[in-house]
Parts: structure tokens; C-alpha cells; sequence
């Protein structure tokens, strides 16, 4: 039996991968509106070295986040490619996989905005919020669900199952 999946047939199962994206983007969307509406009333400022150190260690999570976020990303996709179906039928298998694996990647990469927010919180300005908000917009874009992984794990499934 071969199992062929045409791009347009996959569009409702990423219905709710995509739901997770636009939330996650809403959020990023929120963090930044509170700021702007609230400003000054959510800031508590620390000294300016110890944000400086702060800001410094979010950096470089942010930098590591990325890498880290492609690698797990990879490991999730060969494991929904590769693991037992252990009863269920290929469809509802690769939905919670896929989703799965969207959650993962979106939450990692919204914590980069988090760190935003934060900074903003301990009185950083908009200028360190943007960036950090910026950061994990792209990192939204760029762990996206993507119709070609969710068919290559189809077509694995399917093969694994002959």
C-alpha cells in the first residue's frame, strides 16, 4: 500500500500546531503591550550591574537556546518517525507527535521573549524588551510547524507499518 499525502490534505492536522504558534506569538504580542500601556508601573529597576549581569546570562541562554531547540527538534522528529505505533492508527500517532513537538519548540523559544519581559520588569528599557521579543519571534518562525516534516513522519509510519 503506498501512502501518498498531498500538502493541501495536511492542512487541517495543522490546524492546531498553528493554534499553538498564534498563541505564542498573542503572548509575545502581550508582553509587549503591558509594557508600553504600563511602563513604569510594572518596573522595580535593580542596580544598573547587577541587570547588566542579568541581562548578560538571558543573552546567553538565548544565543544556547536556538542550537539547543534545533537539536531537540531533530530528535523529536526522527522519534515520531521511528517509534512504535504500540496500537494506534498512523493518523492520531503523528497528530500527538507532531503537536508534541510543536509544543516543545515553541515553549523553548518563547522563553526567550520571557526574557524580555523580565528585564523589562527589572528595569531595562524597551530597547532590551524588542530585542529579546524580536529573538523569539524568529525563533517562532523558524520552528514552525511545517507540512513536510508532518508528511515525512506519515510516510515513515506507513512504511514501518508494511
Amino acid at each position: 500500500m503506498q501512502y501518498q499525502v498531498d500538502h493541501e490534505g495536511l492542512k487541517p492536522d495543522l490546524i492546531l500546531p498553528w493554534t499553538i504558534v498564534g498563541i505564542m506569538l498573542l503572548m509575545l504580542a502581550a508582553y509587549v503591550i503591558a509594557c508600553q500601556v504600563m511602563g513604569e508601573q510594572l518596573q522595580s529597576p535593580l542596580p544598573e550591574a547587577q541587570r547588566v549581569l542579568i541581562r548578560t546570562v538571558f543573552y546567553g541562554i538565548a544565543i544556547m537556546t536556538f542550537p539547543m531547540t534545533n537539536l531537540i527538534r531533530h530528535i523529536q522528529l526522527r522519534l515520531n518517525q521511528t517509534m512504535p505505533l504500540s496500537g494506534q492508527n498512523i493518523a492520531d500517532a503523528v497528530k500527538s507527535r507532531y503537536l508534541v513537538t510543536i509544543i516543545v519548540s515553541m515553549s523553548l523559544v518563547e522563553s526567550v521573549g520571557i526574557f524580555g519581559f523580565v528585564m523589562f520588569i527589572l528595569g531595562d528599557g524597551f530597547n532590551t524588551l524588542y530585542i529579546f521579543t524580536g529573538l523569539s519571534a524568529l525563533g517562532l518562525f523558524l520552528y514552525r510547524p511545517k507540512p513536510d516534516e508532518y508528511k515525512g513522519i506519515i510516510e515513515a509510519l506507513a512504511r514501518a507499518e508494511k
